[in-house]
């Protein structure tokens, strides 16, 4: 009965202090401009005909993924810094978290699709045209969408299944897992024990099969006689592997304690990286470590 009467929810934001405000609209807006800018390049890259593999075909999900991500949050957090109303509604909060959970999940399960990629380009390098079809990228992108789906109907119905009784102020800069738990006035530890469940699922079984391809690419590597041949094959799945720490080590501090209010403040500065920060560095990541994307970007421009 007391769920009907929570119309709207308070977000926070960031930083409660007036003289900070300003510096981080202008700080958020420059960071979000970057990350248009670079995804957007990426997109238009990776059209190329020179382009035209399943690496770049991911590359440009991605980087759709990462504008979509930090689209969902980041307007809203900025129009809250400088307005006096930093209110949501309830369907509006249901909505954000609901994008937010389907596009990260998302992008995990397509993490681990470009790491299967890598692997069949090392490990299989004559079958790899056969192997990794158009057709088989396709169905990659949309199992990782149907997967990333699922995760973010359960945990949506899930959170707003609880008892939110408590106060409709959320110490966040938008609606996420961790700060809706919080506002629950029943016991929440079998939504824990299944939230954890769920992470594992969606962080760390991807990150496993992650680990387990690389470990036969690096197996690979290394029994190429030339170091030269060595270094510009590694070269091209080191900008893959540091998108996947950023993301593991991320993801993994926000949603193994939920309920955790001591460390509330870490978990902002954590999904601050995760939502906004890191979809503004994988241009960077994969643009400056990859030759052919900066000879075409070059071009482009």
């Amino acid at each position: 009965g007391n769920r009907t009467l929570l119309t709207e929810f308070i977000l926070s934001g960031l930083s409660s202090r007036p003289e900070l405000q300003h510096l981080l609209f202008f700080t958020i807006c420059f960071v979000y401009s970057m990350t248009l800018i670079g995804n957007l390049l990426i997109c238009m890259v990776t059209v190329h005909p020179s382009l035209h593999t399943p690496m770049y075909f991911f590359l440009r999900v991605l980087s759709f993924l990462d504008i979509s991500t930090a689209s969902v949050v980041v307007p809203k957090m900025l129009v809250n810094i400088l307005s006096e109303d930093r209110s949501i509604s309830y369907l509006g909060c249901v909505t954000q978290l609901y994008c937010v959970v389907f596009l990260t999940a998302t992008e995990w399960y397509l993490l681990a699709a470009m790491a299967y990629d890598r692997y069949v380009a090392v490990c299989c390098p004559l079958r790899y045209p056969a192997i990794m079809s158009t057709r088989a990228c396709l169905s990659l992108v949309l199992l990782s969408c149907c997967s990333g789906k699922v995760v973010s109907v359960v945990q949506t119905a899930w959170v707003f299944n609880l008892s939110l009784c408590g106060p409709r102020r959320i110490n966040y800069f938008f609606c996420d897992i961790p700060p809706l738990v919080l506002l629950s006035c029943t016991d929440t530890s079998r939504y824990e024990r299944q939230l954890i469940s769920a992470t594992v699922l969606v962080i760390f079984t991807p990150f496993c099969l992650i680990l387990l391809s690389y470990a036969c690419i690096i197996s690979s590597i290394l029994r190429i006689s030339s170091a030269e041949s060595r270094h510009r094959t590694f070269s091209t799945c080191s900008s893959h592997l540091t998108v996947v720490t950023l993301y593991c080590a991320s993801g993994t501090l926000i949603y193994l304690q939920p309920k955790s209010s001591n460390s509330q403040d870490t978990k902002k500065i954590l999904a601050l990286i995760y939502t906004t920060v890191i979809p503004t560095l994988n241009p960077l990541i994969y643009s400056l470590r990859n030759k052919e994307v900066k000879e075409v970007l070059i071009r482009v421009m």
